[in-house]
């Protein structure tokens, strides 16, 4: 899953983006400006918006966002912590609101509850046919056994499970797995599906030829 991170401040950005990085692949911008570019650029899964940024208040970014009904997850982490303040960011259209300090494995747990919303399933573990994701310690059990997974093909299946049914574009894909402007070879990817389908089965990941691929029970 990809997180977009928007904090100004150096310290805590980078104990966030350290935390982050063992779970998502994650982006760090610190001004209002750059979080634009990079949303514009990629498809981003979740977005963690401090509120206090050089350029401006991300409360207003967050009122474009929902102005033009972007429907990405929004949470907001900000040392704003009276009563007024959190319900004017859920208002305006967080997610959830997380006030500064937190302890880094709420904020983790409350990204989980926030993308297993996006992709429309509130249960804590995520099952396509007898293929089992524990998003919490991000581990795959296969008929009850556990999947030995390399990095890459358990960031890759994480985007396919999570997206079950439905069709992830490459594009999608190679972004989640490489970021934006990697220059991944052509088929790096395929390589990847070919070594999960080795473990899954090929009937698992389907090809739509022209589009991407998809994940159903067999």
């Amino acid at each position: 899953m990809y997180l977009l991170l928007v904090e100004d401040d150096l310290a805590l950005g980078r104990a966030l983006l350290k935390l982050l990085q063992g779970h998502y692949r994650v982006d760090w911008v610190r001004t209002l400006r750059d979080a634009r570019t990079h949303f514009a650029a990629a498809e981003v899964d979740l977005v963690l918006l401090d509120l206090g940024l050089p350029d401006g208040d991300g409360l207003a970014w967050l009122q474009q966002l929902r102005s033009t009904e972007q429907p990405v997850p929004v949470l907001i982490l900000s040392a704003r912590d009276q009563l007024d303040d959190r319900i004017q960011g859920l208002d305006t259209g967080a997610d959830d609101y997380l006030v500064k300090p937190f302890e880094p494995d709420e904020l983790l747990a409350r990204i989980r509850v926030l993308l297993r919303r996006r992709a429309g399933r509130a249960g804590a573990v995520i099952r396509v046919g007898d293929l089992c994701f524990y998003p919490d310690r991000r581990q795959f059990l296969l008929a009850d056994q556990p999947l030995e997974l390399p990095p890459k093909e358990l960031q890759l299946l994480t985007v396919l499970i999570m997206a079950a049914g439905k069709v992830v574009s490459r594009e999608r894909l190679t972004q989640q797995l490489y970021g934006l402007g990697n220059g991944a070879d052509s088929n790096t990817l395929e390589v990847h599906i070919h070594a999960l389908r080795r473990q899954l089965g090929k009937e698992r990941i389907q090809t739509l030829r022209g589009q991407g691929y998809r994940l159903v029970a067999p």
